[in-house]
């Protein structure tokens, strides 16, 4: 979006016409987002109760559908082990998402410098995950599928599927986010006070749904990791 102004930017008479300071302006973003994030965790935390109210409830909440979600995909057990990954990348996804929605503010998601890291976190976790259960032999053995005469065929499928998955999860995150941003900045131009309101109703739940596919694709990649003999 050349041209486009932000707060922050504003604030700091940082601009999208240079390049450095497009980088400036993404990294101030990703602080705020940290900010909320811990001033959440922080707002939840300070005083627990057993029967948990205000924003106690609210996160309580959050992790019990995580929870949830994972269930089916990968059973309970797993799906608890797995949650403060999933749950932490959901909450950062979410508030990334969300701070594009408010005009004067960019989305840190719709950078594909942001979201490919979070793509190869993914990656590089549930390969491990997969080695550490099932040995290195046995995990990279389950690439050629059960008939052994289709091996040669299956096995760099199998390592090119799974290498553009970084590439599903990144630029998928990276294109429904940056055309809902350039959606809402052609829209407040042409129309700034009425057609906007339910527009931001429309980009919720983008963000919503997105940060939704994010977590579950983290699952089911974990699922086929961990449990190879399931799967067999």
């Amino acid at each position: 979006m050349e041209g486009v102004l932000t707060f922050i930017g504003e604030f700091f008479s940082l601009h999208h016409h240079n390049p450095d300071h497009v980088a400036i302006l993404m990294a101030l973003h990703l602080v705020l987002v940290t900010i909320i994030i811990l001033a959440v965790a922080k707002m939840a935390t300070k005083s627990l109760k057993a029967v948990p109210t205000g924003t106690q409830n609210v996160m309580e909440a959050y992790l019990d559908g995580t929870i949830a979600m994972g269930k089916d995909v990968i059973g309970e057990e797993l799906a608890r082990k797995y949650l403060p990954l999933v749950a932490a990348v959901g909450i950062f996804v979410f508030v990334s998402n969300v701070i594009g929605i408010i005009p004067g503010f960019e989305a840190p998601t719709s950078n594909i410098n942001v979201t490919l890291p979070l793509a190869l976190l993914v990656f590089f976790y549930y390969n491990y995950e997969g080695i550490k259960k099932n040995g290195f032999v046995k995990y990279f053995a389950h690439f050629a599928g059960p008939v052994k005469i289709l091996a040669p065929l299956m096995f760099p499928i199998e390592i090119v599927s799974h290498i553009s998955r970084i590439i599903s999860l990144s630029f998928r995150l990276f294109g429904n986010i940056k055309g809902d941003d350039l959606f809402l900045w052609v829209l407040l131009m042409l129309v700034p006070f009425i057609a906007p309101l339910p527009a931001y109703l429309l980009l919720t739940f983008s963000a919503l749904l997105q940060t939704f596919v994010f977590m579950i694709l983290i699952y089911v990649y974990l699922a086929g990791a961990v449990a190879i003999e399931d799967e067999h």
